[in-house]
């Protein structure tokens, strides 16, 4: 059942994904070579927990960490541990918050130091696709424009789109009805409808879309260890145009009593 939310309830998703925006922010700014993941999910632990959240992450399905930490190869759910970054490296981060009862989701991909042309290039599709994405999240539209819009800007660059990890709907719980594939999947038929909060995230490969899952249960990997990049909003679909609800704008009303 596709769950909307009345204004009210939208507004408690501003306030969601404003936290887990501004942590992600502080995240992106803080990596640098030489910290492990480990380093990285304390931090996170510490800055969610200053602006009143608390991880939608940990505990989840018995997930151990506080943020996903996905480094080159590594496409989603990426675990912390004492695992070092690199200059180089590329890690996807990805912060889910719980504040007032409600969710907000994000994610990033950032160079650690920096790193090589194609690399970058990878980011840059991967982000922009998912805008492209955004753009097709209009009421009257159906799920598969958005589908469609991200799977045609990243094949156009030369990349891949993973089919086994999709978005989906995000609110009082982390995954609700639509699932948002980053594909045109023929099943994806759902009208968007005003009030409807999506959680939109284009997992993109610089190789072929296949993937794995290792043997921590967890962490997925490109198949031809390829390095992969991840951008994800929160987007709540209104009667105009889509309204990103990750914004740090969001956390303004949040960070002034802390």
């Amino acid at each position: 059942m596709i769950i909307l939310k009345n204004e009210r309830e939208a507004q408690g998703m501003r306030l969601a994904g404003g936290v887990a925006s501004i942590v992600l922010k502080e995240l992106c700014s803080w990596v640098n070579p030489g910290m492990s993941t480990r380093d990285i999910d304390e931090y996170a632990a510490t800055r969610i927990k200053h602006y009143g959240g608390k991880s939608a992450f940990l505990g989840y399905k018995k997930y151990p960490c506080h943020v996903c930490l996905s480094v080159n190869e590594e496409v989603v759910h990426g675990m912390a541990s004492d695992r070092k970054i690199q200059f180089g490296d590329i890690i996807s981060i990805d912060v889910g918050v719980v504040f007032e009862g409600f969710i907000g989701d994000n994610a990033r991909t950032v160079s650690v130091g920096g790193c090589d042309l194609k690399a970058q290039k990878l980011m840059d599709v991967t982000e922009r696709s998912l805008h492209e994405g955004i753009a097709q999240a209009v009421a009257g539209n159906r799920v598969v424009d958005i589908s469609r819009a991200v799977q045609t800007y990243v094949e156009k660059h030369g990349f891949s789109v993973v089919r086994e990890f999709v978005g989906h709907g995000v609110g009082r719980t982390m995954h609700e009805e639509p699932q948002v594939p980053n594909f045109v999947d023929g099943k994806s038929s759902a009208k968007l409808r005003p009030g409807m909060t999506l959680a939109i995230e284009p997992m993109v490969n610089a190789g072929g879309a296949a993937v794995q899952i290792l043997r921590d249960g967890w962490t997925v990997v490109t198949k031809d260890k390829q390095p992969s990049a991840h951008f994800e909003h929160t987007v709540l679909i209104t009667e105009s145009e889509p309204e990103i609800l990750t914004r740090p704008e969001n956390c303004r009303t949040v960070t002034e009593s802390v």
